[in-house]
């Protein structure tokens, strides 16, 4: 059997999108390859190495049949430019170390952002008998521009310099979105595009009725508090007239979330703290609609829990603008409001009746999912690229 490498700055047992999108991929490809993952030891989003890996620099194992090599890498979580500039190094140097001491198999696949990390990848890797798959989740620096994590000038220009040097490189660009395949056929026209986009591979799961002892509207939001997703604003934000908002997750805004709610115990707003998937499955039957919101309209970015959640048969509110609305819009799976504008996105929410979130609309959505957003299929596709 082939072999093939999948080198990644994310993977189980951290949480995430990106974590269990290429869990995914990996576990996908086992049928005809032997598949071996390459990451740091996990740290995220805590910033800090887990309990059960610390003290060591390197540690393999075989988890569901997947080889996994484990490097170190200096763990933080600081906002510090410099700090976290140092902890992508730290993990290019264990890669340039593993590169030197280890049979590199002929196809590769490098997950992009961190942008360093796959430069270091597409650098080191290169050659005419290798084949070099990059798969772009984000367009950086560009996301990062739009969040307000980087400001244009020197450090910025280098970026993309990186950048444009990882896809003149590749062989073969997976996009999430087809704004990121847009955006990287406007740079170079050497390597092949393929939309890749993050359909989860999970078992269906019966649908079940939304009690409806009240007229409150239960929303929830479940998944990482980072700068993107922009939930402490979202808690400031709503009007909370009718409804609740329950919170599941953890990462940076968690103990400004924490405290909002601490000050303002007046409000309807609930933090759980994080639960792992197969609970948080569960617990997300109890409510009448999820949140998916960003801070600021990202280009490229199509989040991962729109699949998700509506193979969980959700209906979903989408606040995030871009090519996500489109894909909500086109398979009926719920309402969109504005990108940052939290007026109409109250509107939107008042417009919501409650008895239309009934199991038919919910086993609708599922059957939209499992129809349109097949694992599978996309990932036959994907094989005969590679």
């Amino acid at each position: 059997m082939k072999n093939i490498m999948i080198i990644t700055s994310y993977f189980p047992p951290e949480i995430g999108a990106a974590s269990n999108r290429i869990f995914h991929l990996a576990e996908g490809l086992q049928s005809d390859y032997n598949v071996t993952v390459v990451t740091p030891l996990p740290n995220y989003p805590t910033g800090k190495i887990f309990d059960a890996y610390k003290g060591k620099f390197k540690v393999k194992s075989q988890e569901n049949n997947i080889n996994i090599v484990r490097l170190w890498l200096y763990a933080s979580k600081s906002k510090n430019k410099f700090v976290r500039l140092f902890a992508m190094l730290s993990y290019s140097m264990s890669l340039v170390w593993f590169f030197m001491w280890n049979k590199i198999p002929d196809k590769v696949i490098v997950q992009s952002p961190p942008l360093l990390v796959a430069f270091t990848c597409m650098l080191f890797l290169r050659s005419k008998k290798r084949k070099l798959i990059l798969n772009v989740s984000d367009l950086w620096p560009s996301a990062g521009f739009e969040l307000g994590a980087l400001k244009q000038g020197f450090s910025y220009k280098l970026l993309q310099k990186l950048e444009r040097f990882n896809y003149k490189s590749a062989d073969l660009v997976l996009g999430q979105s087809n704004e990121i395949l847009t955006h990287v056929g406007k740079i170079t026209s050497k390597p092949e595009l393929f939309l890749y986009r993050n359909y989860p591979n999970i078992n269906r799961q019966n649908i079940t009725e939304t009690s409806l002892d009240n007229d409150t509207l239960k929303i929830v939001y479940a998944g990482l508090l980072g700068v993107a997703q922009g939930i402490l604003k979202l808690c400031k934000e709503l009007d909370y007239s009718n409804i609740e908002l329950h919170i599941y997750g953890s990462g940076a805004e968690e103990n400004d979330i924490k405290t909002f709610i601490e000050n303002n115990k007046d409000l309807p707003v609930h933090f759980y703290g994080r639960v792992d998937r197969a609970e948080l499955y569960s617990e997300l039957k109890k409510y009448d609609i999820v949140i998916i919101p960003l801070l600021n309209r990202i280009y490229g970015s199509v989040p991962s829990k729109i699949f998700e959640y509506a193979k969980l048969g959700l209906p979903m509110l989408y606040f995030g603008g871009g090519e996500g609305e489109d894909v909500i819009n086109e398979n009926n799976l719920g309402w969109v409001a504005k990108a940052g504008d939290y007026s109409h996105l109250n509107s939107t929410i008042k417009s919501i009746e409650k008895e239309k979130l009934n199991v038919d609309l919910k086993q609708k959505i599922q059957q939209t999912a499992y129809k349109n957003f097949d694992f599978n299929t996309q990932l036959e596709l994907l094989k005969r690229e590679l």
